[in-house]
């Protein structure tokens, strides 16, 4: 069997299971399960953000948006408010206790991305930024079709 000639997805691959593993386990304190930091991250970043847009944001399916966003709001770190102009939709905001494990959750992923970089200099840093960056665009209209 022919093997890939390019193997950068399943290093993208690893980089994404070591890190969301780690965190995973890092942010049991905080009540956070599988994944649920990054909808909490996204969330601080982009407050007033409707269930939709999340989704689309984290490629993922609005049920597991909308799993993921509702234990954020049982443990006291989002609130949802009806949209004003449409009332089919909602507003997440974070709390001032989202705020305070958003700012934990920063501090890991610099800590993550400092290992990440070890031995890279600045240069290479911009660079492997910019063309993850890129391939994540690529992918993107991918995902929409």
């Amino acid at each position: 069997m022919k093997e890939l000639d390019c193997r950068v997805l399943r290093f993208l691959g690893t980089i994404y299971r070591a890190t969301n593993s780690k965190s995973d386990y890092k942010y049991k304190q905080f009540e956070l399960q599988k994944g649920q930091y990054m909808f909490l991250t996204r969330i601080c970043e982009n407050p007033g953000i409707n269930f939709v847009d999340l989704s689309n944001m984290l490629k993922v399916d609005k049920t597991t948006t909308t799993k993921a966003v509702h234990k954020l709001i049982d443990i006291g770190y989002l609130n949802k408010e009806q949209d004003e102009r449409d009332k089919r939709e909602y507003k997440l905001n974070p709390t001032k206790k989202g705020l305070e494990v958003y700012e934990f959750i920063l501090e890991e992923e610099r800590r993550q991305l400092e290992i990440s970089f070890k031995g890279f200099s600045e240069e290479e840093k911009k660079l492997a930024t910019e063309l993850i960056k890129r391939m994540s665009e690529n992918i993107e209209e991918y995902w929409i079709k």
